[in-house]
C-alpha cells in the first residue's frame, strides 16, 4: 500500500488542489484528559493519553489515543516544510482513523512542548511518566480550529488509507533550540515525503 496508494499521506496542500467549501463543518474538540505518558518508540515521540479526549466531526466520533511528533514537517503549505509537525490520532468505534495535524513555524519557545521533551526518554523503546494537563495539551492546537481536510493513509507502514486528514491552517510557534532538542533525540529527520494527490481535493 505504501508504494501502490493513491491516497497517501502526507501531502504539499496547494492552491491549485485546494477548494474552499462553506459546508466544512468544524471540528469540535473535547480534550478533557490527562497524559499517561511519553514513549521513545525509536520512530517519533508519542504522548499517550487517557481515553476520554475526543473530537466530533461531521457526525461521527473519534476518541483521542495518542499524539506524536515529526521534524521536519510532513505536510507542506504551498511548497513550505515547517520545523515541527504534531499528528492527533483518533479513532472510532467502529476503527477508522482520524488525524489532526498541527504545523509549527520558528519563535518563541513553546512551554507544552517544553513539558514533553523535558520528560521524553531519550532511548528507544523507553517509557517516561508525563503530568501535562488536558489544557496544556489544548495549547497545542492553535486557537483558531479553522482547517484543510483530505483523504489520506497513515504515514508510517502499513500505510493504511481512509484516514480523515485535518490539517490546521493556522500554525504555533516553537524556538530552534526545541526542534534541535528533537532531532538530537531521534539521531535523524522522521518525516515522510509528501506524496502524489492524484485526484484528490482539498477542502477549507
Amino acid at each position: 500500500m505504501c508504494k501502490q496508494g493513491l491516497n497517501q499521506s502526507p501531502i504539499d496542500i496547494t492552491s491549485k488542489v485546494t477548494v474552499e467549501t462553506k459546508g466544512l463543518k468544524p471540528i469540535l474538540f473535547s480534550y478533557g484528559a490527562d497524559t499517561k505518558g511519553v514513549l521513545n518508540n525509536g520512530h517519533s515521540i508519542q504522548v499517550n493519553v487517557d481515553s476520554y479526549s475526543s473530537i466530533d466531526i461531521d457526525g461521527e466520533h473519534f476518541v483521542l489515543k495518542q499524539f506524536h511528533f515529526h521534524t521536519p514537517s510532513e505536510n507542506e503549505i504551498d511548497g513550505r516544510s515547517f520545523p515541527l509537525e504534531a499528528h492527533f490520532v483518533h479513532v472510532s468505534d467502529d476503527g477508522k482513523l482520524a488525524v489532526v495535524g498541527v504545523l509549527f513555524e520558528l519563535g518563541e519557545s513553546n512551554k507544552a512542548i517544553q513539558a514533553i521533551w523535558d520528560a521524553m526518554p531519550k532511548e528507544a523503546g523507553k517509557t517516561n511518566e508525563l503530568k501535562l494537563s488536558s489544557k496544556m495539551i489544548g495549547n497545542l492546537l492553535p486557537k483558531n480550529r479553522d482547517y484543510y481536510y483530505f483523504n489520506g493513509s497513515l504515514t508510517t507502514p502499513p500505510c493504511s488509507e481512509g484516514v480523515k486528514w485535518m490539517v490546521m491552517q493556522n500554525y504555533l510557534t516553537i524556538s530552534k533550540e526545541q526542534v534541535q532538542i528533537f532531532l538530537d533525540v531521534m539521531h535523524h529527520p522522521n518525516n515522510r515525503p509528501t506524496m502524489p494527490i492524484n485526484a484528490r481535493k482539498v477542502f477549507k
